[in-house]
């Protein structure tokens, strides 16, 4: 299973009904479960993000997960892919 941690900001929408954004997550983690993604972590946070999630599951669902909370059109995301130290490991191993 891949790790994805997604950089999340609201957009003038989401802000704008920032008092639904708990029922949203709600809703972004049923969908999730039933693709197959575990959201491993969500946080709320103040600076330069608006929120951090982490999830795992096959890259297609996970992507396909991500995709369908940004089209809805109350957040935008960056999200990283990350390697746990033993995928790291085989990564490296695999080098010519």
């Amino acid at each position: 299973m891949a790790t994805f941690i997604s950089l999340v900001n609201f957009t003038d929408q989401g802000i704008r009904n920032i008092k639904e954004s708990p029922d949203r997550y709600e809703a972004f983690l049923a969908g999730a479960e039933k693709a197959g993604v575990t959201v491993k972590t969500a946080l709320y946070t103040v600076g330069q993000y608006d929120m951090v999630l982490i999830v795992e599951g096959s890259e297609p669902a996970a992507v396909a997960a991500l995709l369908k909370v940004g089209s809805l059109g109350n957040v935008r995301s960056q999200t990283l892919r990350g390697f746990s130290v033993d995928e790291m490991r085989k990564i490296i191993a695999s080098m010519p």
